[in-house]
């Protein structure tokens, strides 16, 4: 960690001496400053909904992190990405070439690559509804009662099986009363923000709510070549409907939301100067060059959810969790960010996806648990062009164009459960078990055109000149998991705990292969469907893991500890990946290809330590109180074997994506009464180790370790009728890397650049926001 040793010895010096003075943090562990103030008066009953029911994060033996809403606010949080600067081992980014995409990786567990045909290995869920692709998946954060990020395994009780965790965005339930909030942002780069929140009761049983929000913001750089384009600006309106019937024993919740956003393309930095223009690098790392503009950014989501519960008797519940989703987006990559179309993709994805989910719990004295099935129906669908003009007028070809079109299907149902009895008051065993069918169906076609952009993007003048993947396959992928754990609690303020979980990710097919260039694999002399179904297609993945956790509330409830130490047999990972080939033996990589196999086995083991403390309360008057908070992640993750394209075994030259060794994050919260009502000043330092963007390690566009410092002022009236917030993020303006394409090989140890895929070399980098300032204001009426 070249730029961040003494950053992290401070770190760490820091959290001693916190703990020396009887205070220990994680503002994630518990869901808040105020709320653990709170929670000092009620017990300390922080509850989370990671088993499925209500119940202590102290009780749980599982890797929780819960943020509260309210802290969410009170801190500025804007985005989901942003709560991974709070979370041990957790990386949430926006994806290379996208506003909206996310990526999202648990130790060392996730899912880059946002094409059809790849399983997430984070899985994200909207009020209990999973959301089955990347797309449109970087949420805004507003009226959220909580988000619970659970790290390991999950499938026992969660809807859909995920090997690497589960991300729980949980929005707020509606109130009894007449409610109408609305909160304002107005800060650097003309950010503009407006949400609007409603609910009445319409009867004694039946309550409705709804919220809009419009939230924009400049760019952070402009594009160079396009007139009055802009670089990572916001352009977004969103809303939210719910409707609850709530009569005692039946409780039903009808909810649905809409996502408009047409912020402009965000176009990468360039990194290496252009290898045949010899265009520059430019200063500002948010400004760009790129020159693709047929087709314009945009991106449109929505959904509905039904969730029912019936409470059968007092021991058992029935649930039902129903969910519709679809989006739709295009989205112009120009992965080379310069003016001419050297390596330029124009994207299509088209998502949707229908979901059930039935629960059965079960709660007694010393027995509770679960059983449920689910299914899900999904459909996703990517086109795009991959425009090599610059390299097709190299070799008379001119507007050489591979248009890619992949439609992936999937089909998946299961059965699970997960019981969890209690010996004694002190000793609980749980187990649990998940089987699971995933059925995969993919169309994919692949078309070379001469002439310019296919007729995906027309008007178009292209020919079409050959066929290289015609294919259509399907393959079912089953497997059982189990999971169990004991837990002994030798009192109330005590949990330890060990765990054992099996992670399951089904294999497919990747749609960017292209079956003409599969090898005679079953050695018949002929490259038939066989050899291209086999070359398309991948394993599933597995991940067994174990864990050791203790959890703790010390100090009279003032000092809550959580510390897990996990390890992880990592096998048949699947490596998706675009590479340049060379059809004709010209020399010149007039194509490219994606490769996806299950190169690797792979060791990753680690440990997370969170927690929080008050260090005071009513110290200089009443109301006043002082809370610490810490995270602190480290992940050990190491490739056992990694088998490269040509059978060759490189583990020892490869590394995990988007996975830094140490991840920590150190805050406080002081708030001290200031005439009619509380003024809250919360300060927080996140860190993150060196992190590479793809298994093999790359100068240019790996991320040196970096600290980013951010810090609030928010004013709270005693009423609670009106709040007031200033906002410092990234405060030291720090340049750093959350994603990249790379076609360009060399450049280090004496050896010259060169291209691996177009004429100019695409090294491009896209990076995280600077420096910014805002004020936030709520009303409540």
């Amino acid at each position: 960690m070249r730029t961040t040793k003494n950053a992290l010895n401070l770190t760490l010096l820091s959290g001693t001496a916190l703990l020396a003075f009887a205070a220990a943090p994680a503002m994630a562990q518990t869901a808040g400053a105020e709320e653990a103030a709170e929670a000092i008066d009620d017990d300390n009953i922080i509850t989370v909904t990671a088993r499925r029911r209500e119940e202590r994060l102290l009780d749980v033996p599982l890797s929780v992190t819960a943020i509260g809403g309210e802290d969410l606010a009170k801190t500025g949080t804007l985005e989901l990405t942003e709560v991974a600067q709070e979370v041990p081992n957790l990386t949430l980014e926006v994806s290379r070439g996208t506003n909206t995409t996310l990526t999202a990786f648990i130790r060392g567990v996730g899912q880059q690559d946002p094409v059809a045909g790849f399983e997430a290995g984070v899985g994200l869920y909207v009020d209990d509804v999973y959301i089955n692709r990347p797309q449109a998946a970087v949420l805004d954060i507003y009226d959220v009662e909580r988000v619970e990020v659970l790290r390991g395994p999950q499938g026992t009780l969660y809807g859909r099986n995920t090997i690497g965790g589960a991300i729980k965005y949980v929005t707020r339930r509606l109130p009894d009363d007449l409610e109408l909030k609305v909160r304002g942002t107005y800060g650097s780069y003309d950010q503009a923000d407006l949400v609007v929140s409603g609910s009445a009761p319409l009867s004694d049983t039946l309550r409705f709510g709804a919220s809009a929000a419009r939230l924009s913001r400049g760019g952070f750089g402009d594009n160079l070549n396009l007139q009055g384009v802009e670089n990572y600006n916001k352009d977004v309106w969103a809303g939210r409907a719910t409707l609850e019937f709530d009569n005692g024993p039946v409780f039903a919740r009808l909810s649905g939301d809409y996502v408009k956003d047409k912020s402009e393309a965000r176009q990468g930095h360039r990194l290496i100067p252009g290898l045949f223009s010899g265009a520059p690098v430019l200063d500002n790392v948010y400004d760009t060059r790129a020159g693709l503009n047929v087709v314009d950014q945009e991106v449109e989501a929505y959904g509905g959810a039904l969730n029912i519960a019936v409470e059968v008797s007092d021991m058992i519940t029935l649930k039902s969790i129903t969910g519709y989703r679809e989006d739709k987006s295009t989205t112009p990559i120009d992965f080379d960010s310069l003016p001419a179309a050297d390596l330029d993709v124009p994207a299509i994805y088209n998502n949707d996806q229908f979901s059930q989910e039935l629960q059965l719990l079960y709660e007694s004295d010393n027995l509770n648990g679960v059983v449920g099935a689910y299914y899900l129906d999904a459909n996703a669908f990517t086109a795009f062009d991959v425009a090599l003009f610059t390299t097709g007028s190299l070799i008379s070809l001119p507007g050489l164009n591979a248009q890619t079109l992949g439609d992936v299907n999937t089909k998946t149902w299961s059965i699970f459960g997960d019981f969890t009895y209690d010996i004694n008051d002190q000793l609980s065993v749980s187990v649990g078990g998940r089987y699971t069918s995933d059925k995969r169906t993919s169309r994919v076609l692949r078309t070379t055109f001469i002439g310019g952009f296919s007729d995906l993007f027309g008007p178009s003048t292209a020919v079409p000149i050959a066929v290289t993947s015609d294919f259509n396959g399907s393959r079912t992928f089953k497997e059982f998991t189990p999971r169990a754990s004991i837990s002994y609690k030798p009192d109330e303020n005590h949990n330890i705990y060990f765990s054992y979980s099996r992670g399951f990710k089904g294999g497919g097919f990747d749609p960017r292969g292209q079956t003409t260039a599969a090898p005679d694999l079953d050695g018949d002399g002929d490259i038939d469907f066989d050899d291209q179904f086999a070359f398309l297609s991948f394993d599933p993945e597995m991940v067994d893991s174990y864990e050791l956790g203790w959890k703790a509330s010390l100090l009279d409830n003032r000092l809550n500890l959580s510390f897990a130490a996990f390890k992880g047999d990592y096998t048949d990972i699947q490596i998706p990946g675009s590479v340049g080939i060379d059809t004709n033996n010209d020399g010149v990589n007039d194509s490219f290809v994606g490769i996806t196999s299950n190169a690797g086995d792979a060791d990753v083991n680690g440990f997370e330590f969170e927690g929080n403390a008050l260090v005071g309360k009513d110290f200089a008057g009443v109301g006043s109180r002082f809370n610490v908070n810490w995270a602190l992640g480290y992940v050990d993750a190491k490739y056992k074997t990694f088998i490269d394209a040509f059978g060759v075994d490189v583990a020892d030259q490869r590394v995990f994506q988007n996975t830094p060794d140490i991840t920590a994050n150190m805050g406080f919260d002081l708030g001290l009464p200031v005439a009619s009502g509380l003024v809250d000043f919360i300060g927080s330092a996140s860190l993150r180790s060196d992190a590479s963007q793809f298994e093999t390690p790359n100068p240019f566009l790996d991320q040196d370790g970096f600290v980013l410092l951010n810090a609030s002022i928010v004013y709270t009236d005693d009423s609670d009728r009106f709040s007031i917030g200033i906002h410092g993020k990234n405060l030291t303006d720090k340049r750093y890397i959350v994603a990249g394409y790379a076609f360009a090989a060399g450049g280090t140890n004496g050896q010259p650049l060169t291209s691996t895929l177009g004429l100019e070399g695409s090294l491009t980098g896209f990076y995280g926001d600077p420096r910014r300032f805002y004020v936030t204001g709520e009303v409540r009426f």
